[in-house]
């Protein structure tokens, strides 16, 4: 998954999209299969055959006649404010170094991705092994492997993390999913994550169940930073925020600047049922919105960012440092990918322009 984080500058629309004002935090690109390098393009390795690649545009420059690899992705960062980060997790994490080198500025992980990793690589039988004959159950293990992977990975992009204060060069670690309705389990296993990760640009993901809401604002003023993914309704994205905001002000710190948090709002899924409901509608004008409700919804989420983190309530945390809880906008590549649709329909206004 890559995700973009887009600092309030203004993408182009597209003919006959609806306007869009940009998302200032990230958006959320998934890409469904194992990404491979060259030099001039990101492609796409999958059992599911796909009409074309995600491209990305290099350069050569640099000074003094040194030769420095340019991409699209460097150019949504430095240009566009956006900060790609990608979605995916395996041994071996150095193979992360390529794709950071092309401008991918963080990672996000979560179960079902390591368990894709652990299930299809022989490179974590070693250590589960070794876990294993020590005594330790399974769940034990799945976690030592876990924690293993996002310890490294940390360590690749602290220097993103150290350049922009925190700005950017997160890697994203999703407690359990059987704890998505329990409140108080879900902040004790928060706590214990971001013990036993002991990594300042560690992001502790929580879903944004309605038990695990007022999870986010407990570790939030516990001085832990958070992703909260799952969000799928303008709602419960303000329930998101009023946590955040909660939890800075229940925190009694008197230096905010390093309890960050992003909002994972997953806008293609939503796009994608209502695709569905207008196919079978099946009128030239209701087949002629397809692919708009994202970027709807999107716009719609933006205007709410913009209306909560403003006023003298906000005002009041900025000067003890506080961060605004950056808005990450989820996508399925496959869904830019849609042959029925208008070429980057999605993906253009909300990212790539």
């Amino acid at each position: 998954m890559a995700s973009i984080s887009n600092k309030l500058s203004s993408p182009a629309t597209l003919p006959n999209s609806p306007p869009f004002i940009p998302p200032p935090a990230t958006a959320l690109l998934r890409f469904p299969s194992k990404l491979s390098l060259s030099s001039s393009r990101l492609s796409l390795r999958s059992t599911t055959p796909l009409a074309t690649s995600l491209l990305v545009k290099c350069s050569q420059n640099g000074a003094n006649g040194s030769h420095v690899k340019r991409t699209t992705l460097h150019d949504l960062y430095e240009q566009q404010g956006q900060s790609p980060w990608y979605d995916n997790l395996c041994r071996p994490v150095t193979d992360l170094l390529p794709l950071i080198e092309s401008g991918v500025r963080g990672v996000t992980s979560n179960p079902a991705i390591f368990q894709k990793a652990i299930s299809t690589s022989n490179a974590y039988n070693d250590q589960f092994r070794e876990v294993v004959q020590g005594g330790k159950d399974i769940e034990s293990a799945y976690w030592e492997l876990v924690v293993k992977d996002i310890q490294d990975a940390c360590r690749l992009f602290e220097s993103i993390y150290d350049e922009t204060d925190g700005g950017d060069g997160y890697v994203s670690v999703e407690v359990s999913p059987r704890l998505a309705d329990d409140t108080q389990g879900t902040v004790d296993a928060a706590k214990w994550l971001h013990k036993v990760v002991d990594r300042p640009n560690v992001y502790i993901k929580i879903p944004a169940t309605a038990a695990c809401v007022p999870s986010v604002k407990d570790v939030i003023s516990l001085g832990i930073s958070v992703n909260v993914t799952l969000i799928f309704s303008l709602s419960r994205y303000e329930a998101v925020i009023d946590a955040y905001i909660d939890g800075l002000e229940a925190s009694g710190l008197d230096d905010l600047s390093r309890v960050t948090s992003v909002a994972s709002f997953f806008v293609s899924r939503v796009d994608t049922l209502v695709d569905s409901m207008l196919e079978k509608i099946g009128t030239p004008e209701a087949l002629d919105l397809r692919g708009k409700a994202a970027n709807a919804q999107a716009a719609l989420a933006f205007q709410l960012y913009q209306k909560k983190f403003s006023g003298p309530r906000w005002e009041a945390l900025v000067k003890k440092g506080a961060k605004k809880q950056r808005l990450l906008i989820a996508m399925g590549f496959n869904k830019c990918q849609e042959p029925s649709l208008p070429r980057h329909s999605l993906c253009s206004p909300t990212c790539w322009a």
